[in-house]
């Protein structure tokens, strides 16, 4: 998304010559597919974690470009919002101690940035969305200075030919007749990539899509925005709206938002690269000099930049990634569902059961994708980001000869069926078993305990209310200080204390 972008108004109009470019890399990644010019097998991951700045009365801190100047560090870089940045953990292999040594990895790197941030007025949050966020700061005025968000900024009103408006029924309701896309930079996330062979990329995205619910119920950790309590993962909703690029009559003609779950199972990773191009139209139709088949035909690897680009403007929860290192091609699953936080071991154990499930789900004798509804499984998308760890779930009925899917709590599903698959799965990664339990075991306590960041922060700030009379963004406020102080801590979201 920080990708550095320099157009004109008149290559923005080009639409023509871009559409010819992105089928042209179409071809050509339909042509490498068929002739197997991709890298070998490797379980290679890798991580992306978006962060929030704020100030030591939980309130945010507008100073991006100051804070990353502070760190000096080509890991961290800007994102969207001037209150916000991000971490990129480079790839390497999942197995072994891979979770405890990215642990240790992050903690070091977080807390070195923490307190340099600190002299540049900031400290680092790690939390889906801010909670002391206000409109104020969803101006053009908070956005980071880079020419690509200015540009898809313009380009998205101009696709709407409208003002960008929220509704969000939660708890309570949010309705705001006029925000820019900087609304969008609210929501942060933590990005799961692995990287997979073309034979097994359909299984992986499937089997990724399948278990989305299931880890937004877990993970979720976004419950208010603007000083509302909302959907208990309201990045989605916030995502969609903020993003999108269809006005109201287009929207009841069934086009399809940039943000977007998807509408069916798919069979390779060019169904999704061929959707994109079908149904998008180009936010960003800005064209390089390579010419992807003269590249492929003589033997090298083309960089695809049209199709990349325009990859990277279509919000998917479950992205499709092409990418060049070293020479050679690959394909990766990015898994865009989860919020950042709470706490690095937090983040780490949704890593571990989203690699330990996706693993043993894409293999299976009976995949999860023949028998599970597209449409249940975007159902129990929504779901999970509404209600949290409170989520029912959609899901095939377990047993020889069973049929039809059930409806269930999404804690006793986890705890019942699917936290046995993740251990199965991390087992087949290679992960020690130390480590396997470590964080899996996070994840079987917040199924227990029925807690989460989320539900934290909602009961945090009922009991503000309610027991020390405090308003609601006096509560808000408060709560986000209590947040800050136990992030710190590394201990995860549910021995947290409520008093």
């Amino acid at each position: 998304m920080g990708e550095k972008v320099v157009a004109t108004r008149a290559e923005l109009a080009d639409r023509q010559l871009y559409r010819r470019k992105l089928q042209s890399c179409l071809d050509v990644l339909e042509r490498m597919l068929r002739e197997e010019r991709f890298d070998r097998p490797r379980a290679m991951m890798g991580l992306e974690i978006e962060l929030n700045l704020a100030d030591e009365q939980g309130l945010p801190v507008l100073g991006n470009e100051q804070v990353l100047d502070a760190i000096s560090s080509a890991d961290f870089q800007t994102e969207l919002g001037r209150f916000n940045i991000e971490v990129n953990v480079a790839p390497r292999r999942l197995g072994g101690h891979v979770f405890e040594d990215l642990r240790e990895e992050l903690d070091t790197g977080l807390r070195y940035a923490d307190r340099r941030a600190a002299a540049a007025g900031a400290r680092i949050v790690m939390v889906g969305i801010l909670p002391t966020l206000d409109l104020q700061h969803a101006g053009l005025d908070a956005m980071s200075r880079n020419d690509r968000y200015s540009l898809l900024s313009d380009q998205i009103l101009a696709a709407r030919g409208e003002d960008i408006a929220l509704d969000i029924d939660g708890v309570e309701r949010l309705a705001v007749d006029s925000v820019s896309m900087v609304a969008e930079a609210a929501a942060t996330s933590l990005q799961l990539h692995l990287q997979v062979t073309p034979a097994r990329f359909a299984s992986v995205w499937n089997a990724a899509q399948a278990i989305c619910g299931v880890q937004l119920a877990l993970g979720a950790n976004s419950p208010f925005l603007f000083g509302r309590e909302l959907w208990r993962e309201t990045r989605p909703v916030l995502f969609q709206q903020a993003c999108d690029t269809r006005s109201a009559e287009l929207k009841a003609q069934g086009v399809r938002p940039i943000t977007w779950f998807g509408e069916r199972w798919v069979d390779s990773a060019l169904d999704l690269f061929a959707e994109n191009l079908r149904y998008f139209p180009a936010l960003l139709p800005i064209c390089d000099d390579e010419d992807p088949v003269k590249v492929l035909s003589s033997g090298g690897v083309p960089r695809l930049g049209e199709m990349r680009l325009h990859n990277g403007t279509i919000y998917r929860w479950n992205r499709p990634v092409y990418d060049v290192a070293d020479g050679v091609a690959h394909l990766r699953v990015e898994n865009r569902c989860l919020p950042a936080g709470p706490t690095v071991v937090d983040t780490l154990a949704n890593a571990a059961f989203y690699y330990g499930l996706v693993r043993v789900l894409a293999e299976q004798p009976r995949p999860i994708w023949t028998r599970l509804p597209f449409d249940l499984a975007d159902r129990n998308f929504q779901n999970g980001a509404r209600h949290g760890i409170d989520a029912v779930q959609w899901w095939p009925r377990s047993g020889r000869g069973a049929r039809g899917q059930i409806e269930l709590p999404a804690t006793d599903l986890v705890l019942n069926e699917l936290l046995p698959l993740a251990h199965q799965g991390l087992d087949e990664w290679g992960i020690e078993a130390r480590d396997r339990d470590r964080y899996l075991g996070i994840i079987e306590q917040r199924c227990l305990r029925r807690t989460n960041g989320a539900a934290w922060q909602a009961a945090t700030v009922h009991r503000l209310r309610e027991h020390h009379n405090l308003g609601p963004n006096e509560a808000i406020a408060a709560m986000t200080r209590r947040y800050i102080d136990c992030m710190r801590t590394g201990e995860p979201v549910h021995t947290w204390p409520l008093d």
